[in-house]
């Protein structure tokens, strides 16, 4: 099997990742690392109730029963890789890695954020520091840029300017300021993305009603069915892409749902059909397709640890999965990827094999990796 390629891996921004890149305007509330009142590092955040403790954006590998005092881990006691690129090195050779696409982990946090002209200067100074991150290994660190989609003016600008920085594509924020993605309005902006080449990429707890402080909290019942929940915010954007007609307007546009897993995508779609042929919801004046055809064509699936997406031949032969550690979050499987992934893919043949941790990632945003 070919070296694996992680489509969704993290770094946690230093301490200085916003205060030295934001434009001179927002220096004094840019986010930085202080102490709560428990004594913990915590990124402060302008105009948000709560700050964001660092210990679980770096729980990568650490043991369930110690993730509780996890939470209490300072800056410097995270691992160095999860910030500093060289060490990164090390970490992606441990784990069978060539490369890795890195999104944001403050800046999901960020994603929630009401003033989107704060939200957009702090997501310009994250792509400026995330330049020179992936800089020092250029052929193995793939940053995605950040926009916060204040306007569509705005984006267009967001993702020539990360196309201009090298990025591979465009971290997503859930939800833009005016309308939502599938009005009308919002096409100029694909287009760009489709002329640029550039993958719209959407991270589950990114979306205003599915956002991080509601990972681990249940509409019913107990906490742990907040977690069963925390896919739902990319499932709604696959819908209103979908519905939407986002993707019959623009068949060459690609989008990545990311951590969202990829087992449900076949029930998925069998439901957006049924749907659409059965349930007299007028799609057939928007869509010229089956709903099914845009996912299998447009949008691509990553995840870590889900045997359930092997389980259907319209997954594993579509090359649309792309496999992920997710290193350094809490829920990655380092330092145990390789024996995860191969245990799971353990019925595939070497070449899906080779798709799902190689070949469909390194193709989709056009890596310059071996």
């Amino acid at each position: 099997m070919k070296p694996g390629i992680s489509a969704d891996s993290h770094i946690v921004e230093p301490p200085h990742c916003y205060v030295d890149f934001i434009e001179p305007k927002y220096r004094a509330i840019a986010p930085r690392l202080e102490k709560n009142e428990h004594g913990i590092d915590s990124f402060k955040i302008h105009g948000m109730k709560h700050g964001l403790p660092l210990g679980l954006l770096a729980g990568a590998g650490i043991p369930p029963d110690q993730l509780r005092q996890q939470r209490k881990a300072n800056f410097d006691d995270i691992a160095t890789a999860s910030w500093e690129p060289n060490a990164r090195m090390a970490i992606q050779d441990q784990d069978g890695l060539c490369g890795e696409i890195l999104y944001a982990s403050v800046g999901m946090v960020l994603c929630g954020h009401s003033d989107y002209d704060y939200k957009a200067a702090c997501f310009a100074a994250y792509n400026r520091w995330l330049q020179g991150f992936c800089a020092e290994q250029a052929k193995r660190l793939f940053g995605l840029a950040q926009t916060a989609v204040s306007s569509v003016d705005a984006a267009i600008e967001d993702f020539r300017t990360a196309k201009a920085m090298g990025m591979y594509g465009m971290m997503m924020a859930g939800n833009p300021q005016h309308e939502d993605y599938d009005h009308p309005d919002y096409d100029a902006l694909w287009q760009c993305a489709v002329d640029l080449d550039l993958p719209i990429c959407f991270h589950i707890l990114t979306m205003k009603d599915h956002d991080v402080s509601t990972a681990f909290k249940a509409e019913r019942g107990h906490a742990a069915n907040g977690f069963i929940n925390m896919i739902r915010g990319v499932q709604n954007i696959v819908g209103l892409f979908v519905f939407g007609g986002v993707f019959e307007r623009f068949p060459k546009l690609k989008m990545v749902v990311a951590e969202g897993d990829a087992g449900w995508v076949p029930h998925y779609m069998y439901r957006a059909d049924h749907a659409a042929a059965n349930m007299g919801t007028g799609l057939e004046h928007i869509l010229s397709r089956q709903p099914s055809d845009y996912i299998r064509e447009n949008i691509w699936f990553t995840f870590q640890d889900d045997e359930t997406a092997f389980e259907s031949t319209k997954l594993t032969d579509n090359n649309k999965l792309l496999w992920a550690t997710d290193y350094p979050h809490t829920d990655s499987t380092y330092p145990h990827s390789q024996e995860i992934i191969g245990a799971q893919m353990a019925n595939l043949s070497e070449s899906q094999k080779d798709a799902v941790v190689h070949d469909n990632v390194k193709a989709l945003f056009k890596l310059p990796v071996d």
